[in-house]
């Protein structure tokens, strides 16, 4: 296209048609010089979105009032108006649009120069939106300059990809008419520059799509494009055994069974008539969503591998069946006299060792046995130990009551024992995770990649493999046997907070500042689940033992129960009145236990969440339809309804719930840090 041909509007018309074109074929190279070309004549962005998306839209080539700051303030102010007046039916929908247009006018504002009306804006309608975008408003707060919309991490997402917004097409076509009528041509192009609208047949189509939140948002994708997206294939089942491992393991328990016959039958429970081989030929039968054996390579098994497996049997047999109407034992630990220095806490499997991370860069641990930990001494010599009791002589003598690892050079924010409960991995400040053994208490391996802090680490369930959650935006995977990462996953738009494996050990799981959940294929490293739904940061995870249920909870006070098959979210949990730290489901998966800020532990109902979606839907769609104004605290009010699945809560005494753990008999572990009365308290 020649430079030196004038423009009137039909040849703008065309360009709209052309743009179009070249958007349904996919041709992005070409578009992407067809738009430099239109900015460069008309100085506008001819960003035309998805024709299918917002029907009969009005393109406004022009925008007089683009220059004047007071016209920014009276659209937004018009626009908050028009949502007040409409009727409640639409009112939620419309609220969706509200927090992408006030974000965009404050960026529009602060790069055009005006920033003291920018402040204004701020002040004036923040409100609207700090309860359920308090975060991303903190983040538009200190974007102060120009230069910053082309620094900051948060003005380049908003910028550079879409806003997600699902309407119906009766709140589609109110919102474009009134925009249209009133010539509010700076808001027009707002949305149809930024926003990704989605039209639904209906309202209630709209709002029984499990939750509207869940396909609102910057997730990289649009609304349509989210599900199919989450239509790819996963494998959830369990990890097929080794073939040797199975036939050695047969002969050992062969010889169990035999020694059990042997007892009298009233001396053992009903969970023992069946065999030790058929639980265990149970708990590994082939399953068509099992994943293969070789896609999470392993190092061979060992003798001590069986006798774990067999030893985790015994005890899955005495374990307690909860329910509704069996709830769990409780048993919290307190930390006295920290100062407000603990970070995190983590309870080994076999529940005899705790372990917290605090901020002088130095982890404890301590036994929930009440006996002296004693370390192997330096000195040992592998040819005078031919027995188990010869490695006993060899530990320390007196031992002391916990033990102070020593390597981090900064707070440690993340912990996690291995499976087999012989090592600890670490996380840091210094940008490292660390290997611990816990016979000698000293450190093995530091691991080196991540580029910013690690808020969080796991250990796989077979105990080769860890991941950790970096503020870099990226998890990692390693295995214990490199000090390089095997995987890194990149893909969330902010610091990725926690992070935890499937029980299978094919995936990971991620959650992020950025309101996403992902789910990484740690085979090929590319993300085959992204579930969106929360209203700001996620700070735990939690997936059930049959590997298709998973729960996410954080800043925004709720626990949501999401299907890993389809990524569909399941329910809402509200009844935390703080951020929850910690989740964890039972042994069996029939109840989630979550603990946090508010410290209280609370017990949730896993089956009565699964047992009927379209009770869920109608619910919501009830709760959430009210009449609350835009300016008033929707997040807050929600928070302080309880769910029909919560079966109790159990308060602590001021002490928040950093840690909640089932061991293999479905007894719940609970750890937190004592808070001393404040002044103002006293």
């Amino acid at each position: 296209m020649s430079a030196e041909q004038p423009r009137h509007l039909p040849d703008k018309e065309l360009d709209k048609i052309v743009l179009n074109y070249l958007t349904q074929k996919g041709y992005k190279h070409t578009e992407l010089m067809f738009r430099n070309e239109i900015r460069a004549h008309a100085g506008e962005d001819y960003s035309m979105g998805d024709m299918n998306a917002v029907s009969g839209y009005q393109f406004f080539p022009t925008d007089p009032d683009s220059n004047n700051p007071d016209s920014y303030i009276s659209s937004y102010a018009d626009l908050r108006k028009l949502i007040e007046r409409s009727m409640d039916i639409y009112k939620l929908e419309l609220r969706l649009v509200m927090f992408p247009v006030f974000a965009h006018i404050y960026l529009d504002l602060v790069f055009k120069g005006f920033l003291d009306k920018a402040m204004n804006f701020m002040e004036e309608f923040k409100s609207d939106h700090y309860e359920y975008y308090g975060d991303n408003i903190r983040k538009l707060s200190i974007i102060t300059h120009a230069q910053h919309l082309q620094e900051n991490e948060f003005a380049i997402t908003l910028r550079s990809q879409k806003y997600n917004v699902r309407l119906s097409n009766v709140s589609t076509k109110l919102l474009l008419n009134f925009l249209q009528e009133n010539k509010l041509y700076i808001i027009l192009r707002i949305v149809n520059q930024y926003l990704e609208i989605e039209e639904t047949v209906n309202h209630q189509q709209t709002l029984m799509m499990s939750d509207i939140a869940d396909v609102t948002g910057v997730t990289g994708y649009s609304a349509r494009g989210l599900d199919d997206f989450n239509k790819q294939k996963v494998f959830l089942g369990p990890l097929p055994p080794e073939p040797t491992f199975m036939e050695e393991a047969e002969q050992v328990l062969k010889v169990k069974d035999t020694q059990l016959n042997s007892m009298d039958p009233q001396s053992l429970g009903d969970d023992d008539l069946s065999t030790l081989l058929e639980d265990i030929t149970k708990d590994f039968k082939d399953s068509i969503e099992a994943p293969d054996r070789n896609d999470v390579p392993l190092p061979p098994s060992k003798g001590s591998d069986i006798q774990a497996k067999i030893e985790e049997l015994f005890e899955l047999r005495h374990r307690i069946k909860l329910g509704a109407s069996t709830l769990p034992s409780i048993c919290f630990y307190t930390f006295h006299n920290t100062y407000d220095s603990l970070n995190c806490i983590s309870i080994s499997d076999d529940a005899t060792l705790i372990a917290g991370g605090f901020s002088e860069s130095y982890i404890k641990i301590w036994s929930l046995k009440g006996e002296k930990l004693k370390a192997f001494m330096n000195n040992v010599r592998p040819t005078f130990v031919s027995e188990v009791s010869d490695l006993e002589r060899l530990r320390e003598q007196h031992g002391s009551e916990c033990k102070r690892l020593v390597g981090h050079s900064g707070p440690v924010f993340g912990l996690s024992f291995s499976p087999d409960n012989r090592y600890l991995v670490t996380c840091s400040e210094d940008k490292t995770a660390r290997l611990w053994s816990v016979d000698t208490f000293t450190n093995l391996v530091c691991y080196k990649g991540h580029n910013y802090p690690i808020w969080d680490v796991d250990f796989g369930p077979y105990g080769f493999y860890f991941a950790t959650a970096s503020y870099d935006r990226t998890a990692r995977l390693w295995s214990c046997d490199h000090i390089y990462p095997l995987r890194i996953f990149a893909g969330h738009l902010s610091d990725v907070d926690c992070v935890k494996f499937h029980p299978n050990s094919r995936y990971v799981l991620t959650g992020s500042s950025d309101r996403m959940v992902r789910m990484w294929d740690i085979q090929t490293g590319r993300c085959v689940r992204i579930m969106s739904g929360h209203a700001g940061a996620v700070q735990s995870l939690a997936v059930s033992d049959n590997g298709h249920i998973m729960a996410s909870a954080g800043e925004d006070k709720k626990v949501i129960l999401r299907d890993l098959r389809t990524g569909k979210t399941l329910r809402k949990l509200t009844g935390h009145t703080d951020i929850v730290y910690t989740l964890e489901f039972s042994r069996g998966g029939n109840l989630l236990v979550s603990g946090g800020a508010d410290q209280t532990v609370r017990v949730w109902d896993v089956n009565a969440c699964l047992s009927d979606q379209s009770d869920y839907n109608t619910s919501t769609t009830n709760m959430e339809n009210g009449t609350t104004g835009v300016g008033q605290a929707r997040n807050s009010e929600s928070a302080r309804v309880k769910s029909d699945e919560m079966l109790a809560t159990f308060p602590t005494k001021r002490t928040p719930v950093y840690k909640v753990k089932f061991t293999r008999r479905n007894l719940c572990l609970a750890a937190g840090a004592f808070t001393k009365l404040s002044e103002k308290e006293q």
